[in-house]
């Protein structure tokens, strides 16, 4: 008798124990609970709610919702995850407050995270197109973590922004991440597609934060005369890194010369945090690429073109690092330098009236192996004093 190989034996046993057209992640991620809209494409859904699922989920439990729209606002308080189909959409209409910030200005959030120690939110679309807010406050926010830890990965974050008739209102953040009252929160927000925000893209704010910003697409609205925006912030003492982003078109156009330039939208904005590592992004068409407001922090091999106006990068505080950056195509220099005891080395300026501009009264700085094309002034030192008025949310 013919004997089977024992590889060839444990491949049938595995095709038959294991249902056909059932991927491997979907065997070790079996919703606890399932969501749909109207049980056409889930039939055995247990719920039409994604806010009812949450509030019958123990802690550690998987959400699934299946496609379809969810015009709902989202609170969650306790350790959970939720997965999006492709075609789930949260879109919830009428917003009403359900926190407030560090401030204590009021808050409507699409996705309300607080006080929860491992929340992750994957695959959903956030649209708050219909928000229904119809003066500055509250504050619109897409996804907000309060004190809570977790991950936000593989979302797409839209239209979180006022009417037009609202545009200059210092609202309209997709993803926040914040800390109040001396609590944590540690969270990942990785590879997702955030556009058409008003202030911010994502924002990690406050002592107590660490965010980790990794494999993100953002995208500002272009020129624009409303808020002026960033793209990704890390401020006020929240600390942590931004690698491998793209970051684009963040455009204040009220900001058309250094004289008259009262704000201006950035790229990547560090402002009062230290030990902040920005590497590996993508960052154009942005007024300022990278600002590195605070000390320690470290922007290493970015790539940073088209800065209308204003900088590539700008050290503005004391003890900051660029280094390996390639700096395209700046409007006033390509590494403007503002605080004390900085360092640039390695990078590759092309294209920019100045090098390195570095302000009078700066005291410490060095510079070593950078190179320069097509720019006629690689160093001018020092020049008058002057303030760049970058426009951190809070």
């Amino acid at each position: 008798m013919r004997k089977f190989p024992f590889a060839v034996f444990l491949v049938l046993l595995v095709s038959i124990l294991i249902p056909r057209g059932v991927a491997a992640e979907d065997r070790d991620h079996k919703p606890d609970l399932l969501v749909d809209d109207d049980r056409v494409q889930c039939p055995t859904a247990t719920f039409t709610s994604i806010q009812d699922a949450i509030n019958a989920a123990s802690p550690g439990d998987l959400i699934r919702v299946c496609p379809g729209k969810y015009p709902e606002q989202l609170s969650i308080d306790k350790s959970l995850s939720i997965e999006g189909d492709n075609g789930a959409i949260l879109l919830p209409s009428n917003m009403v407050v359900n926190t407030s910030g560090s401030s204590g200005a009021p808050i409507a959030a699409a996705i309300l995270v607080k006080e929860a120690a491992n929340v992750e939110i994957e695959g959903l679309i956030v649209d708050t197109a219909n928000s229904g807010i119809i003066e500055c406050s509250p504050d619109l926010i897409g996804i907000l973590y309060q004190n809570s830890s977790g991950r936000i990965e593989h979302n797409a974050v839209r239209n979180v922004k006022l009417s037009v008739s609202l545009n200059g209102c210092q609202s309209g953040d997709a993803i926040v991440v914040q800390s109040l009252g001396s609590e944590t929160s540690e969270v990942t927000v990785d590879d997702n597609s955030v556009h058409d925000y008003q202030k911010n893209g994502i924002t990690g704010n406050e002592l107590g934060t660490e965010v980790t910003i990794t494999n993100n697409i953002v995208t500002g609205l272009g020129p624009t005369t409303g808020a002026a925006q960033n793209g990704i912030q890390i401020g006020f003492g929240a600390t942590g890194g931004v690698q491998r982003n793209t970051v684009t078109d963040n455009v204040w156009s009220p900001c058309v010369s250094l004289e008259n330039c009262a704000f201006n939208a950035t790229g990547i904005l560090i402002f009062q945090s230290d030990d902040v590592h920005v590497e590996h992004n993508s960052v154009a068409t942005n007024q300022i690429g990278i600002y590195a407001g605070g000390q320690h922090n470290e922007i290493e091999s970015n790539n940073i073109s088209n800065s209308p106006v204003l900088d590539g990068i700008d050290l503005a505080s004391d003890n900051n690092l660029a280094s390996r950056n390639d700096v395209i195509n700046s409007g006033q220099a390509a590494i403007l330098i503002e605080g004390n005891n900085n360092k640039d080395t390695d990078n590759r300026i092309t294209e920019a009236p100045i090098g390195v501009l570095k302000v009078s009264g700066t005291v410490g700085n060095t510079q070593s192996g950078n190179s320069f094309f097509d720019t006629l002034i690689p160093t001018q030192d020092p020049v008058p004093a002057h303030i760049v008025h970058v426009a951190p949310q809070r």
